[in-house]
């Protein structure tokens, strides 16, 4: 099984930080690495099923990456979880943590996968848990975080 895992402190209340993380149909206009984000079915309020899309920079070469996942929302605990449910991350197991840490936020992504459809055999779930985990995920979540945070100052503040 891989596993990743990104955090980031959020200098805002635990409320914002889940509004940031939840509408992520707003991503595109906040995140320069996401290209878009498309409901299906449902929406950020409810969950559903959305389609989105990023990019992954390697100095000057942007390879795009795509996913298609089932989308929970649970506000009471702060909480959103994702199954991807297409792309090459089908099967893997998201959950987005945010919690009241230090007089702001601690916001907290797990990715879970077993590295792969089962028809592809496991040297190629091995490739896909020692590439697409660390060198793709991680990164993109690095991102993501990174920028919602910046936003996060930006509306505080502003």
């Amino acid at each position: 099984m891989m596993r990743t895992e990104n955090e980031a402190w959020f200098p805002c209340d635990t409320e914002m930080a889940y509004e940031l993380a939840v509408r992520v149909e707003r991503w595109p206009r906040l995140l320069p690495h996401y290209r878009f984000v498309r409901f299906h079915e449902g929406d950020s309020d409810a969950g559903g099923l959305v389609e989105m899309a990023a990019r992954r920079d390697f100095g000057r070469l942007p390879w795009p990456v795509w996913w298609v996942s089932r989308m929970r929302c649970d506000r009471k605990a702060r909480r959103i979880f994702y199954t991807h449910v297409g792309g090459v991350t089908r099967g893997m197991e998201v959950v987005w943590q945010v919690d009241p840490f230090c007089g702001g936020t601690l916001v907290r992504i797990i990715h879970d996968w077993d590295g792969g459809p089962r028809f592809c055999g496991p040297a190629a779930r091995t490739v896909g848990r020692a590439i697409v985990g660390p060198v793709f995920i991680h990164h993109v979540a690095a991102q993501t975080l990174h920028f919602l945070g910046l936003e996060a100052r930006k509306e505080r503040i502003g």
